[in-house]
Formats: C-alpha cells, sequence, structure tokens
C-alpha cells in the first residue's frame, strides 16, 4: 500500500530512542564529535523497562478506522505494565501542532472503561507538515497489574484525542520501573528541535543535563522514507514499523546503574537523505529515578528499675552517644524511629552511692518495624553507708592479712599475701609468692551486691610489691566482688572475695571482723 502517491512529499520516517544512564564521568559529547555515554550496570534497583508496544496507520487514510484519523491509541497487548511505572507515549502524525486535545488511558473491556492517570505533554516538536509529541504520566495506577491476556480485553490503552482528522500517525508507548513518583520529582530536561538536510543529514536535539540512575528518553522523526546512517552511541533499540508511508523505530539502553555522577546526554541520529530536501523532528528528555527508600526503623524502649535510697534526679540515658533522654529512677522512655539494626544504648548521670548492676553501656539490635527493649537496674546506698574491715583470710602458713575502709566516695585498701615457702606453684595464692598491696577506692564503685543486703561491693587501682617476684611490682587493678558482714563475730562469718590482676582469693575469715555501718 504505497501511500505515498498520495501525500506526495509527505512520506515520513519516525525514530524512538530511551536510555538509562548512570554516568561515572561527564557523558555529553563534544559538538565537534559523536562519543557514547560512560554506563554502567546494576542490580535490580533503579529504572528498567517493563513493558512497551506500538503502532502506525492510525489515521483517516485507514479504511478500518471508525474514528476516521481522531485519535491515535494503543494498548500494552499481551501484557499489561506494573502500577506504580510511569508511561511514556510519544504520538507522531501528518498535520498541524497542537491538534491533540488530550491523552488518556483506558481498559479495553467494553465499553472501555476510564482509568484515570495523568498524562502531561513533556516534550514537542512540528515543522513543514510533520508533527510529534510526548506525554508522561508518573506512578500509574488502577489497572490489573501485570496482567497477561492475549484476548485483549484487559489490556491498558492510551489515548490521544485529537481535535482534527489527520491522514496518517501512530505512536510508541513505553513502561518504566523505578521512575520518580510524581511528575515533579521525574521530570528533568528536555530539548526538541527540527532542521531540513539533503544526503547523510545528523539530527539533533540539543544536550540536555541528567542525573545519575536517570531514563534518557530521545525520539526523531522524518518526512523521507529512508534509512539510518547512525542512530545515536550507546542507545540500543526497542522496535521498528513501516507502514510505507510512516516508519517508527524505537530504541532503549537497558544499562542502568543507581550510582555514579550526573553528565548530559545528546543522542544524534544519522539520516540518509536523498537530494530532495527533507525535514526531521527531534526530541530528548530526562526521567528521573525514584528516591531510594528510607532505611527501616524501629523503636527502642528503655527501662530503669532502682533499689534502695532512689535519686531524686533520675538518670539520663544515651543512644549512640548522640540522642539522650532523661528517665526516671523507676521508669521506661522510648526512642521512636532508630535505624534497624545495631546500637549502644548507655546510663548516666547515676549518684556517686549509686551503681548500674548490668553491663553499661549495652547492645541492643532493633528490628524493623518492631521495638526491641533494654532495662538497667541501679543498686543505691544510703550517701554515708561505708564498710570497714580488717583480718586474716586463710590458716597454717600461706594467709592473706587485710584492712580497709570502703564508701561511695572511696576509700583504702590493703592487702598482704604471707607465704611461708616464698613462690609456690602449687598453691592457688602463693604462685607470685610474698607480696604487699596499696589500693584506692575508686569513688562511685562502692555499691550493694544483688540479694546480699549485708554485702558490698567496689573496685580501683593500687600498688603491688612482690618480695619473691620483683619483676611483678606494679601498678594493678583490683575488685573486692563482695565484702560481706555476717554477724558477730567475724572469724567464720564474715566473706570477702577480691582480685588483684590475675590473683584472686576468698572464703570467711580466718580472723578479725567486716562491720557494715548503716546509716539511712
Amino acid at each position: 500500500m504505497g501511500k505515498h502517491s498520495t501525500f506526495a512529499g509527505l512520506r515520513g520516517l519516525l525514530a524512538v530512542a530511551l536510555l538509562a544512564v548512570a554516568c561515572t564521568e561527564p557523558a555529553g559529547p563534544d559538538r565537534g564529535r559523536v562519543r557514547p555515554p560512560e554506563l554502567a550496570t546494576a542490580a535490580a534497583s533503579g529504572i528498567a523497562l517493563d513493558q512497551f508496544n506500538g503502532t502506525l496507520n492510525e489515521g483517516s487514510l485507514n479504511l478500518g478506522d471508525p474514528n476516521h484519523g481522531m485519535v491515535l491509541v494503543k494498548g500494552f497487548n499481551p501484557t499489561n505494565p506494573h502500577t506504580g511505572d510511569a508511561i511514556i507515549a510519544t504520538f507522531f502524525w501528518v498535520g498541524p501542532p497542537g491538534i491533540i486535545t488530550g491523552v488518556t488511558d483506558y481498559l479495553t473491556t467494553v465499553p472501555n472503561t476510564p482509568v484515570g492517570n495523568t498524562y502531561t505533554q513533556v516534550a514537542a516538536a512540528s515543522a513543514n507538515g510533520i508533527s510529534m509529541a510526548t506525554y508522561v504520566a508518573t506512578n500509574v495506577q488502577g489497572f490489573p497489574d501485570g496482567l497477561n491476556d492475549p484476548s485483549g480485553n484487559m489490556i491498558l490503552a492510551v489515548k490521544a484525542t485529537l481535535s482534527a482528522p489527520v491522514p496518517d500517525g501512530g505512536l510508541v508507548i513505553s513502561a518504566w520501573t523505578g521512575v520518580a513518583p510524581t511528575l515533579s520529582q521525574a521530570l528533568g530536561a528536555q530539548s526538541s528541535a527540527s532542521g531540513v538536510g539533503v544526503g547523510a543529514t545528523v539530527a539533533d536535539p540539543g544536550a540536555i543535563p541528567i542525573n545519575a540512575g536517570a531514563l534518557a528518553y530521545a525520539v526523531t522523526m522524518s518526512n523521507d522514507v529512508v534509512s539510518f546512517a547512525a542512530r545515536p552511541e550507546g542507545f540500543t533499540n526497542l522496535t521498528t514499523m513501516s507502514d510505507l508511508f510512516m516508519q517508527t523505530d524505537a530504541e532503549y539502553d537497558a544499562d542502568f546503574a543507581v550510582q555514579g555522577d550526573a553528565g548530559t546526554v545528546d543522542p544524534r541520529w544519522t539520516w540518509n537523505f536523498g537530494l530532495v530536501p527533507a525535514t526531521w523532528l527531534a526530541s530528548v528528555l530526562a526521567l528521573n529515578a525514584a528516591p531510594p527508600p528510607p532505611p527501616p526503623t524501629g523503636d527502642l524502649t528503655v527501662t530503669t528499675t532502682t533499689n534502695g535510697p532512689t535519686p531524686s534526679q533520675g538518670y539520663t540515658v544515651t543512644v549512640d552517644g548522640t540522642s539522650s533522654q532523661p528517665i526516671p529512677p523507676n521508669g521506661s522512655v522510648t526512642f521512636a524511629g532508630l535505624a534497624a539494626g545495631g546500637h549502644s544504648v548507655e546510663l548516666s548521670g547515676v549518684p556517686a552511692n549509686c551503681r548500674v548492676s548490668d553491663g553499661n553501656p549495652q547492645d541492643v539490635t532493633v528490628p524493623s518495624g518492631g521495638t526491641a527493649t533494654v532495662s538497667f537496674t541501679v543498686n543505691c546506698l544510703a550517701a554515708n553507708d561505708k564498710m570497714t574491715g580488717g583480718g586474716k583470710l586463710g590458716d597454717g602458713r600461706d594467709f592473706a592479712t587485710f584492712g580497709f575502709e570502703a564508701r561511695s566516695t572511696g576509700g583504702q585498701l590493703e592487702w598482704v599475701q604471707h607465704c611461708g615457702k616464698g613462690v609456690n606453684s602449687g598453691s592457688p595464692t602463693c604462685a607470685l609468692g610474698n607480696f604487699t598491696f596499696h589500693g584506692a577506692i575508686a569513688a562511685g564503685s562502692y555499691s550493694a551486691v544483688s540479694d546480699q543486703p549485708n554485702c558490698r561491693a567496689w573496685s580501683g587501682t593500687g600498688t603491688a610489691k612482690f618480695k619473691d617476684v620483683p619483676s611483678r611490682n606494679g601498678t594493678y587493678t583490683f575488685t573486692v566482688n563482695a565484702a560481706c558482714d555476717n554477724g558477730q563475730p567475724g572469724r567464720g562469718t564474715d566473706f570477702i572475695d577480691i582480685a588483684i590482676g590475675d590473683y584472686q582469693d576468698s572464703g570467711y575469715l580466718t580472723g578479725g571482723n567486716i562491720q557494715l555501718h548503716k546509716k539511712d
């Protein structure tokens, strides 16, 4: 069917090119030569082609067209795109510009139920009796998602309604996942141009900036049925159609990435026009990728329990050293909207006469969409609570003598290990022989022992002098895990458990006394 014999000089050739780009360096070519964009492949995130389709012979010259050239329409046969996609629809026709009165979509079920997505014109070009216009709808909804329907009964179709009939026309529709959900977010730069040439003629819509991970969509149309000498480098062919009067050619590039630097794109086609001057149209536009989803979050509830005298001012709980809230001595607070994953939780503002019995800080994992919990138990003593003691631990030739005074503000401790045979590797307490240790009790380390009301614990640092192994002389940390006043007399009743460096001794006193001085 040679329609060019009826409309001499209005033979048309259309081409479409699409590209999903994330440039690792500026990708715009110098104006004097073509240079392809730098591309990077990526995983499943980012923009990707979902579905496409196209048609020609949609004008009044199609004797089977009941609308007589007043509409240009095509469905996504045989498979619908997915809800949330962006749809790009480019319409081509022989005729004047500005005759599209609206672009709508509907389902192909009788009676063509309207769907209602909004299509906005984003690019257009026209010259010498040929025209094209590109429309975009973002976050499309209201149709069977991804339905494969070879019968064509529930297919999403896109239609342009015209104010005047055209002799011939067509359209290319494509759906893309990963595009920003609103047009204001999605739409980037665009550029259109037209020109006339003979022989090898470059169609160049102009360079546009493009963001990392964005889609570059380009389209060209001519009024001469010829071929391409060259298509834009870096663009991949999507489809080619011809009805001997108009021909469409669509391209896209499936290489894309969500990372990389922004750059420019400048698609160019080279048309093989003949000796008679021919007209070309070209447009290019960019659609931005959807922003990454916010990181998953969850909540954290922190609870405190205080035993003993209750501090009037309460405490402070801090997450990751940055986010803090006051918390009562016995109560809870919640940190909402924390990033899912690991966090550090610390309780501070604990008075010197109180001690956190649990680990502090504590590590916790906040689940996505859930709530994690952390509990702190604080044991407090009266501010003037203190313990004194002195005596002997052990019998025979291997024994220890000691003396101490401990309170919440600090104190002193002396521990002397006596070993009758000097170094004795077989003795648990005389492996290093005789030594004398003088220690300073750290302020705030003095605390009650859980479930042992007559016991106290504390820690600090001090110096040790080893009689038999002088090389071990030096500074050591020490911890009294428990010193207990279990009644009178102290011998055989009172208890002490101490660690100095890697030395450890514990047991009931064999002499002396430990006295707990409780004062309210």
